[in-house]
């Protein structure tokens, strides 16, 4: 069986957002999705997308993506890749679709002289952990993320 890491196209919005659902059942967080496909349709491919995304497939069938932007550090000067979502379906977890994912953003940040590829996972996911460590990453303990959301970023915005 082999695994093929492409690009997304606009054809496979419905399977990232339903990778996405699944994500979020993993995490905890069934509930929490409220991306629509004309959502992730215009964030992906629309006049100026703010995201991209690459597939993982298994024979054909997709098994896996990654989701990254880019972010910006005025450290280094440079633009970095920020992958917000990995995620293999369970059936396909320990094929090397996971590895191949982050060889190929490792390879994308490489070409496009990114000096950073980061990201975030949670504190009880020890086997996402356990294999980011393989590859690897190592935590950055001395940071801590930062969020404001709903009522509280209408009042931080005074509104």
């Amino acid at each position: 069986m082999t695994i093929a890491i492409r690009r997304a196209g606009r054809d496979d919005v419905s399977t990232i957002l339903r990778f996405i659902r699944e994500l979020a059942a993993y995490e905890r967080e069934p509930d929490a999705v409220e991306a629509t496909e004309p959502m992730l349709e215009a964030a992906l491919f629309g006049a100026a997308p703010s995201a991209e995304v690459l597939m993982a497939e298994r024979d054909g069938a997709p098994i896996g993506f990654a989701l990254f932007f880019h972010t910006f550090s005025t450290w280094t000067g440079r633009r970095g890749l920020w992958l917000e979502d990995l995620y293999v379906t369970p059936e396909a977890r320990g094929s090397g679709a996971g590895a191949a994912l982050l060889k190929a953003l490792a390879a994308i940040a490489i070409d496009r002289d990114c000096p950073r590829l980061e990201w975030t996972v949670l504190d009880w996911n020890t086997p996402a952990i356990e294999f980011y460590r393989a590859k690897g990453a190592r935590p950055q303990d001395e940071w801590t993320t930062q969020r404001v959301t709903g009522a509280a970023l209408l009042a931080l915005a005074g509104r």
